[in-house]
């Protein structure tokens, strides 16, 4: 097959409603998208959900980056350390430890090696991004509806996914409810031409709605975390549609849209 060829399929751009994975898949299909939607439930953009409910300006940046110390002192910002290495009192990647924040910061890097990692690629090669979770995804979708005409704007919504100990890529069953849940909420707001992997991801979420906090803390990244000791951040992803804010880029940082 010619690669350009398989390129131009991998973009989804005979439909204007596209779901992909990973950092590859964001930059396939967010090429010529209005809206870039990231979505990476546990825990970068759940995380990011609770700092903007915060107040909280938050800076997305690579995972294991020397650069986001520089970064967080350029924008007198704190910077998040390791979920595991983070002492009392300091904010990780811990949705828990920013809620926590007494007070909370302004501005907050959060580097993940996932979602955070796709945002900051994101910001200046797409549209818009938005950060959506299962917190928050029907504010996102009516953020969407809201400020983009259902008939001709286009949508990328990303799975972040995680990652095996190679580094490959492992598609993360939270993250494909989270895009699901975006995407059926924006059917139910009018939005039409999905792709068929789209289609697949609103019906994965369709199958476990009404029983969320159980399969969240179930499936294998609810059980990572909380056999780590973190079973809070997976109540608090669990939290479907609590979220007050939509977490908008602004080319600097996400910030309350």
């Amino acid at each position: 097959m010619d690669p350009r060829r398989l390129q131009q399929a991998h973009r989804q751009d005979n439909h204007r409603i596209r779901h992909d994975w990973g950092l590859p898949g964001a930059h396939a299909i967010s090429t010529g998208a209005d809206v870039a939607v990231v979505i990476d439930v546990l825990s970068f953009t759940t995380t990011l959900s609770v700092a903007t409910d915060a107040g909280i300006e938050v800076l997305p940046y690579r995972w294991a980056d020397d650069g986001a110390t520089k970064l967080a002192a350029d924008h007198q910002a704190v910077l998040a350390v390791g979920r595991r290495t983070a002492r009392p009192g300091q904010i990780s990647l811990s949705a828990s430890t920013v809620r926590a924040a007494d007070p909370p910061p302004k501005r907050l890097v959060l580097p993940s090696p996932n979602g955070s990692m796709i945002a900051h690629h994101l910001a200046d090669r797409a549209g818009v991004v938005i950060g959506a979770c299962l917190r928050n995804a029907t504010s996102a979708a009516a953020w969407i509806n809201a400020h983009y005409d259902h008939q001709t704007a286009s949508v990328a919504v990303i799975s972040a996914g995680e990652r095996w100990p190679d580094g490959s890529l492992r598609p993360a069953v939270e993250d494909l409810w989270g895009a699901g849940a975006v995407l059926d909420a924006l059917t139910d707001l009018g939005w039409r031409d999905l792709s068929p992997e789209a289609v697949v991801a609103g019906g994965a979420f369709r199958a476990v709605a009404a029983e969320v906090p159980r399969q969240l803390a179930a499936c294998a990244s609810g059980r990572e975390l909380g056999e780590a000791g973190f079973g809070n951040d997976v109540d608090v992803a669990a939290e479907v549609d609590e979220g007050s804010t939509v977490p908008v880029h602004d080319g600097h940082a996400f910030i309350a849209g």
